[in-house]
């Protein structure tokens, strides 16, 4: 498939006011110890009922003879922080080589590393090069990070930028959510942030950013349809697809998260799952990036999905946008349907 985000862990060392997910923290003694396990113990489970092959036929470029180019796909590993010293060398270091040596001989693919950049050193750098990653992305380059606000980022910016010419990285020539990052060759890097204009945009409505009442989105904000969120998930073998991964193996069709997973992936293969939900009216709608129209075979009509997606923000002002629907609709019908095509799968399974 086009992409794979896989949040390897929870442990981060802040607790940035904007962060999407309250589980993105410092954690300490006993708390650390269970983190760092959890990841570790699930990490090769996890790689290995990903996808058998990374390729994917690109459907926007396709060839002179109306052929459709086959290309890697990227494995995006992220946090929290994956250069932290508890979880870099105990789980993202074998999960890259695991993940190199797993798709060598089906077409390869393209290794992803994101940090916050603050803890990434010319010593770290040359280990993740010498395991093979295609691409640094350095994502906490905000006013929203702590530490990072207004000007105080831009030394940070130089000294990142210095290190990476200093072993050849190329600047990207693309944004981190551009589509078309493809075509650019060689190991390279990115620099971004959380800005109102890029990324994350108006802010999801989750984790701190809810809590802190950072979400500009509104009824018209349409996550579903953005790359990141569901559009095209269940799409695996094209152009557009692409899913998220917790530490514990679960995956959703979007970075945001539905309120239930779709699967695990300590448990079954992706593309297993993603099959079993291809041709439902509920995940189609998600992967046609109308979240509007998941319920409409459940008794929820449009009308229905629009009012269950108003509520209120912590402060008790009105706030409306269709990931509250989709919450709702998790909460109030999708959960046992998601169990009985789980429970569909694992009786296939075992019958063969």
């Amino acid at each position: 498939m086009e992409s794979i985000y896989y949040v390897m862990t929870w442990l981060c060392h802040r607790k940035c006011v904007h962060c999407y997910d309250d589980r993105f923290r410092p954690y300490v003694r006993g708390a650390l110890d269970k983190v760092v396990t959890e990841s570790a113990t699930n990490a090769s489970r996890i790689i290995a009922n990903m996808p058998d092959s990374m390729t994917y036929k690109d459907l926007e470029k396709p060839n002179p003879d109306g052929s459709y180019p086959e290309r890697p796909g990227r494995i995006i590993l992220a946090g929290g922080e994956v250069l932290l010293d508890p979880i870099r060398e105990a789980v993202l270091y074998p999960a890259i080589e695991q993940i190199v040596a797993k798709y060598s001989d089906t077409g390869g693919v393209r290794v992803v590393v994101q940090t916050t950049g603050d803890r990434l050193t010319e010593k770290i750098l040359d280990e993740l090069l010498a395991r093979g990653i295609w691409r640094v992305v350095v994502s906490g380059m905000d006013d929203f990070h702590v530490g990072h606000e207004g000007g105080k980022r831009d030394p940070m910016i130089v000294k990142l930028e210095e290190m990476f010419a200093a072993v050849g990285m190329k600047p990207s020539g693309r944004r981190a959510d551009d589509t078309a990052w493809t075509e650019e060759e060689g190991q390279i890097y990115s620099i971004m942030g959380a800005e109102p204009d890029s990324w994350i945009g108006e802010l999801w409505p989750r984790g701190r950013a809810w809590t802190n009442e950072l979400s500009t989105a509104d009824i018209n904000t349409n996550f579903c349809s953005r790359w990141s969120g569901g559009l095209n998930f269940l799409n695996h073998g094209y152009s557009g697809s692409e899913i998220s991964i917790e530490p514990n193996g679960d995956i959703f069709p979007c970075c945001l998260k539905t309120k239930a997973a779709v699967g695990n992936l300590q448990e079954e293969k992706l593309t297993d799952i993603l099959d079993s939900l291809a041709g439902h009216p509920v995940f189609e709608a998600i992967n046609s990036g109308r979240p509007e129209r998941m319920g409409l075979t459940h008794g929820w009509d449009v009308e229905r999905f629009l009012a269950e997606s108003e509520t209120e923000t912590p402060s008790g002002k009105p706030y409306r946008n269709l990931c509250i629907g989709c919450d709702r609709f998790h909460e109030k019908v999708l959960g046992p349907v998601i169990e009985k095509l789980k429970q569909q799968r694992l009786a296939r399974r075992a019958a063969a």
